[in-house]
């Protein structure tokens, strides 16, 4: 037995983590632990400097209502009981008043979606009186059906079937506005008649949710007429967005203003008054307390209740005048921002109020010039032409750079990239869900409108750009133009690789070899281009994407440069490869005939000298002296050559000196200090025009200078050699003639054509 008790000790304390074995460990370490875990190994392995959220006061207020709640909870339960029903009496209260929603119940969730998933469970069991006892099978019946816009979050309707246990066929999507009001709002008329077809055909019209403030745009539904139109076929109206918050203004447009007289409606505090870990709040109106109940918006355990005590203590603490100064601080921003983008030129805003607007959307669009404005109404006639969708294709990737560029540089505006259903990529800003966070101040705006300012100029000098460069690599020979809609920038290329190699992976390999070697060879350059691989993922293999450029861009000197390097780089590998095979040849001769000389050494010295004792008696009485044979590889001349004369001369000869490497005429023509790629200006122009006509005159001082040559020298080659050549030459001839001046006249013809000669 004690056999079996020491054996099970042994088989559980291999089975306990290490953390857990032992009497436990002191809070110290714990928290160190925590600390390490949070901060500690990421920091140092990335080179993002991070940073964690600007707590303030009333943050460490909700902070502190979840620790006092577990404090709290270990209470008696008729003190815990009370406590907690005063807690939630008054945040209910407080929030009814300061959101303008009279005589309504509300409940605390941690998921936003939650309060929705509550709210349709109520409707479930209002609507369906034997829901709680036959359950499913009364749905049969007549199939419930949830309405939602388009323009909703993404996957809200599948997730509400799945939490309901409903089909997916019980989710309508209603469409926006095509023709009349905002394209993203919901089309009441075509709702009218989408419920009246299902009133038809049997089903159940439930639940309407619609928006006050999309999640893209912060377009807001036109709630009175939604108002009227469930009241008319008796659903339940919810209501959901960011523009709720301006209710607690004291102006409120009409449009949200109808929101107040809608069933339910689900708050986000903790974004708009930057109060970290505080639940969100869905406000309902519903007479019967039961049914609450049943559906889960009312609890009767006390702990449940102590949800709102992080709310409790941070909405006394801001008062209703902080409540009130962070939310109009928020719209300010946005006004701020739409006044400034009005300014610009190449931007396009879509906002549903210029006076007031909560977020604000906006994209890059350069407007076609009269001339082109005919060519592409004709292309609009056509439905889903291609050049308008690679067009558009386009447009989206640089909304998507200048949207990642905005939040990089300008970090605190807290902008994003959303992508929308008719106007495709844009940036938004939207300060009620960032503001309060990262502490966004009027500065911050005046920043990024600057940033944009700098960046309108690269994104339309690279658009006009992207055309001619394509050309351009067309044009050339040996490169090969790859079309990347998705690539923010000039343009992608390849050097496009010849080879008579019917090996696919080799070419392949040289392939990435040569394109490699070309990307390494530009990031070289003097330029402020930027030249890389790619995206990481989806992006095209062996190819050299450009990325941004200005209007001062010479692009027949960029594509002639990347064509001559391509170039460049490949005679070198070529070259490398028969140089290898000439080596490897050579190696192979040499050993021959090296072979061949110990074989003919032998022949010379005898075969007694080859014998050990008798060789070297031999050798000292007659000694043999053979001159050392080797082998040299000139790998100029790549030829085979011997060491005689080196242990002749004592010297090993340097051979022919190869051709210096011809350096590309563009870089001959750039003024000192200015960068590869760029346009010459006028002072440069300027500068060349003076360089040659002083050329000019040089080659005419030289001409002016006599000649002591023959009529035969007048008349040959020399003269269209470059002015250093001539000067070498008219010198050489001036000390021939000095030289030779004292000779006879047979001397001195032969002194002529030994001048001429050189």
């Amino acid at each position: 037995r004690k056999v079996e008790e020491e054996n099970e000790k042994k088989y559980a304390r291999k089975d306990i983590p290490g953390p857990l074995q032992g009497s436990g460990q002191d809070m110290v370490s714990i928290l160190q632990l925590v600390q390490n875990l949070m901060h500690g190994e990421e920091e140092e392995e990335t080179s993002q400097s991070y940073r964690l959220q600007n707590v303030g006061e009333q943050g460490h207020m909700a902070l502190l209502g979840h620790s006092l709640a577990a404090y709290i909870s270990v209470l008696d339960r008729e003190r815990l009981r009370k406590l907690t029903t005063r807690i939630l009496s008054d945040t209910t209260l407080w929030l009814c008043r300061l959101f303008r929603y009279e005589n309504g119940s509300a409940y605390y969730h941690e998921d936003d979606r939650e309060g929705l998933l509550k709210i349709c469970r109520l409707v479930i069991h209002t609507r369906y009186e034997d829901y709680t006892i036959e359950g499913f099978n009364v749905l049969c019946s007549k199939q419930p059906v949830i309405y939602i816009s388009s323009a909703a979050r993404t996957g809200l309707g599948q997730a509400l079937c799945n939490q309901l246990g409903l089909p997916l066929s019980c989710m309508c999507r209603v469409p926006c506005n095509t023709m009349f009001g905002s394209q993203h709002q919901m089309d009441v008329a075509l709702l009218d008649r989408v419920i009246k077809d299902d009133v038809e055909s049997g089903k159940l019209p439930l639940l309407l949710v619609a928006n006050a403030g999309t999640p893209g745009a912060g377009h807001t539904d036109k709630l009175g007429r939604l108002k009227e139109l469930c009241e008319q076929y008796n659903m339940w109206l919810h209501v959901e967005g960011v523009n709720l918050a301006t209710l607690a203004l004291g102006y409120v447009s009409s449009s949200v203003l109808a929101a107040t007289k809608c069933d339910s409606m689900t708050l986000t505090l903790g974004s708009w008054l930057g109060l970290p870990a505080v639940p969100a709040v869905t406000l309902y109106r519903h007479e019967d307390p039961s049914l609450s109940l049943a559906a889960g918006l009312t609890s009767s355990q006390p702990v449940e209740k102590l949800r709102a005590l992080p709310l409790w203590l941070s909405l006394q603490y801001l008062g209703h005048d902080g409540i009130v100064e962070r939310i109009k601080h928020a719209s300010q921003l946005s006004q701020r921002l739409l006044e400034n983008l009005k300014n610009l030129d190449f931007i396009k805003t879509s906002v549903e109020d210029e006076l007031s607007s909560p977020v604000v959307v906006f994209k890059f669009f350069q407007e076609y010039s009269n001339r082109d404005q005919t060519s592409h109404a004709a292309q609009a006639s056509t439905i889903q032409h291609p050049i308008l969708s690679n067009e558009r294709h386009i447009y989206d990737t640089f909304n998507q750079w200048l949207g990642e560029q905005l939040a990089q540089l300008v970090p605190a505006s807290g902008v994003d990239v959303v992508e929308l259903e008719d106007e495709g990529t844009c940036v938004r800003f939207s300060p009620l869900m960032t503001s309060a966070v990262l502490g966004t101040e009027i500065q911050d705006i005046d920043q990024l409108v600057d940033c944009l300012k700098m960046k309108i100029p690269v994104l339309t000098s690279t658009l006009q750009l992207r055309e001619e460069f394509e050309q351009e690599v067309r044009r050339t020979v040996g490169l090969l133009y790859i079309e990347d809609l998705g690539w923010p920038g000039l343009g992608v290329v390849r050097y496009n690789y010849h080879s008579d190699e019917k090996n696919d992976e080799k070419q392949e390999k040289e392939l990435e070899k040569i394109n490699t070697e070309l990307l390494k060879k530009l990031n070289e350059l003097e330029s402020d281009l930027t030249f890389s691989l790619g995206p990481e993922f989806g992006g095209q293999k062996n190819c050299v994407y450009i990325g941004m450029v200005t209007e001062d861009l010479d692009v027949s000197e960029l594509v002639e440069t990347i064509a001559a390097t391509g170039r460049e780089i490949e005679e070198n590998s070529r070259l490398l490869e028969n140089m290898t095979e000439v080596v490897r040849k050579g190696i192979q001769e040499a050993q021959l005939q090296l072979q061949k000389a110990n074989e003919e050494r032998l022949l010379e010295e005898g075969l007694l000298r080859q014998i050990p004792v008798v060789g070297s008696v031999l050798n000292w009485f007659s000694p043999f002296q053979a001159s050392p044979k080797g082998r040299t590889f000139n790998l100029t001349a790549g030829s085979l050559e011997s060491t005689e004369s080196t242990y002749m001369s004592k010297a090993q000869g340097t051979g022919t000196t190869p051709p210096p490497t011809p350096t590309s005429s563009l870089a001959k023509q750039r003024l000192p200090g200015q960068k590869a790629f760029k346009r010459s200006l006028r002072s440069s122009d300027g500068f060349s025009e003076t360089s040659s006509i002083s050329h000019c005159d040089d080659l005419e001082k030289m001409d002016q200078r006599p000649p002591a040559l023959s009529p035969s020298q007048e008349q040959g080659p020399l003269e269209t050699e470059k002015p250093e050549e001539q000067k070498e030459v008219t010198q050489a001839q001036t000390n021939t003639e000095d030289t030779h001046s004292d000779k006879s006249p047979p001397d001195r013809a032969k002194g002529e054509e030994q001048a001429s000669e050189r």
